[in-house]
């Protein structure tokens, strides 16, 4: 897929697959192209080249076939700002052929006591678990999720989460996008790295964050790390970032003897380490690592 916006090229013949009735979750930076990509599946852009088929599906062309097949998350979710939450969705119920019950459905994102309440009223979270339920009410085939748990407590954090499982083991399928990469590495069955307008990794959460273990610990800045990795084994590597915080990574799982080599070179040198953390190698590091740390518009 191909999409430029006048000079700017913001898809550069991104391919990607997404399977039935699974989770892929869509990661990118800031400006790699991923809002674009959702959007034109969405069927709310066109391509300036490449194919694009969704449930079969071109969402340029076959709208009206596809739009029932579809349920949309967004952000910003339009919602009158007047509105209770009941209102809205009986107004979306009498909008679908086969609808869920909204009474059910508001108990089930936990917002039966605030059904009479105007959206404008309704919490950040509350907001967002409104959107949520109105993405899921026609009984879609197909629902795309954009950053489903922003300004969420950690309570409807985990039963937005507990949805989204249920929807897959219904048979769903999910396109998430988020920054939260913990979400993502929790519901997801398959990764797509996109920056720049290219897919630049994807997989499973497992296959993308490997084997690697991570050690970590504090320490008083400006150890000699060269002189850790040789009293270390062979393949190990170490650095300090930032000052005083120490990781060291090896290309398998941390054993004993690697805990044991790391405390006996910090006592040889009189050094405590303090917050010392046996770690996996997550998605936000391999996340991290392909698209940069530094910061973007």
């Amino acid at each position: 897929m191909v999409k430029r916006y006048g000079e700017r090229l913001a898809v550069d013949g991104l391919t990607l697959t997404a399977r039935r009735g699974e989770v892929t979750a869509i990661l990118g930076p800031n400006g790699a192209g991923k809002t674009t990509t959702i959007e034109t599946c969405e069927g709310y852009r066109r391509a300036d080249g490449g194919t694009v088929r969704v449930l079969g599906l071109d969402p340029a062309t076959d709208g009206r076939r596809l739009r029932p097949k579809v349920g949309v998350m967004l952000q910003s979710a339009g919602i009158p700002q007047s509105v209770p939450g009941r209102e809205y969705l009986g107004l979306l119920c009498r909008l679908h052929a086969n609808p869920l019950d909204p009474r059910w459905l508001l108990e089930v994102v936990g917002l039966s006591d605030v059904a009479k309440t105007p959206f404008k009223r309704l919490s950040g979270g509350q907001q967002q678990r409104l959107s949520l339920a109105a993405a899921i009410i026609g009984r879609p085939e197909l629902v795309f999720l954009d950053e489903p748990t922003a300004g969420m407590d950690p309570q409807a954090r985990h039963a937005t989460w507990d949805l989204v499982c249920a929807l897959r083991a219904a048979g769903v399928s999910v396109i998430l996008t988020t920054h939260f990469m913990e979400e993502a590495e929790r519901l997801s069955d398959h990764v797509v790295i996109i920056d720049h307008g290219q897919a630049v990794a994807s997989g499973t959460p497992a296959e993308l964050t490997g084997s690697t273990g991570q050690l970590r610990f504090r320490a008083q800045p400006g150890l000699d790390t060269d002189n850790l990795v040789a009293a270390l084994p062979a393949g190990t590597a170490a650095k300090e970032s930032p000052s005083g915080h120490y990781l060291i990574e090896v290309q398998t799982a941390v054993d004993p003897g690697l805990l044991a080599a790391v405390t006996a070179w910090c006592a040889e040198r009189s050094v405590l380490p303090s917050s010392l953390k046996i770690e996996s190698r997550t998605l936000e590091d391999v996340f991290l690592e392909l698209t940069g740390r530094e910061l973007r518009s």
